[in-house]
């Protein structure tokens, strides 16, 4: 009784997560579609071309993936040379410093937003698209770093002192021993940053002051008129586009996400 319980529980959660996206597909591909989108005998891939212009979608999507994949580069390279020292070094504020990253990562970026624009403002940098990116590497820096370290501790040493014995530095040991062996774990901290920052809103939105720089994420909000009036169908389909970045990311690394880090005969013999 408690198993069909727990199954059909499971079962109501997974419709309540299924239908929103189904909505989604049905109204992208309905002519004048509405908020209670239902399936009838139309289809039309009209809200598609409305929506497959430079200025709505093409340019907006661009941006997006220059300030996510820039924010994503940024964070993992800072963030394993950051963890790498956390890990391998005994450091005398190490535990206050990890303690400091955690509570960091708890830290809404709403809290800092209004300190942030007023530095921006004063040093000339808003609507700089490079200096936003910077500032979003550096809000996603605490969780990867604490992130990146966890994933270091599961490297063993001895392969870096084996390739120490052969005269590699501790950078080469860091690029050619470590790096590949955390492949799966630069993947997972790649893509939560990436991810984190493809549907970040409020920053780009405070920060840029230029509608060519804007991200899809702020761009989407076009749909919706001021006097309430949304367009629904078009609104479904800029999302599916807006969707398949991120879809397509993850399923070009999800070997990595399913490798494991099981590194403890690699020191044998």
């Amino acid at each position: 009784m408690g198993r069909l319980a727990a199954r059909i529980a499971l079962l109501i959660v997974a419709v309540s997560f299924a239908a929103p996206f189904l909505w989604v597909i049905i109204a992208s591909v309905q002519p004048g579609a509405g908020l209670s989108a239902q399936p009838t005998g139309e289809f039309s891939l009209g809200n598609f071309q409305a929506v497959l212009t430079w200025e709505t979608t093409i340019l907006p999507v661009i941006n997006s993936i220059v300030i996510s994949a820039g924010t994503a580069l940024i964070t993992v390279l800072v963030a394993a040379l950051a963890a790498y020292s956390l890990s391998r070094y005994e450091l005398r504020f190490k535990r206050s410093f990890m303690l400091t990253l955690l509570f960091t990562t708890g830290l809404p970026l709403t809290a800092i937003i209004v300190p942030v624009y007023s530095m921006f403002y004063r040093f000339n940098l808003y609507g700089s698209v490079p200096a936003m990116v910077l500032f979003l590497a550096a809000s996603s820096l605490p969780f990867a770093i604490w992130l990146m370290k966890n994933f270091m501790d599961g490297v063993p040493v001895g392969l870096e002192e084996a390739a120490w014995v052969d005269g590699a530095g501790w950078v080469q040991s860091l690029v050619r021993v470590v790096g590949p062996l955390m492949a799966p774990g630069i993947a997972v901290v790649g893509i939560f940053v990436f991810v984190g920052q493809w549907g970040n809103f409020f920053a780009p939105f405070v920060l840029l002051d230029e509608p060519e720089e804007a991200p899809a994420a702020v761009t989407i909000y076009t749909f919706f008129s001021q006097y309430g009036q949304v367009a629904y169908g078009e609104l479904a389909a800029f999302s599916i586009i807006y969707t398949a970045p991120a879809v397509v990311l993850y399923v070009a690394v999800n070997k990595y996400l399913a490798g494991t880090f099981n590194l403890g005969g690699a020191v044998k013999g």
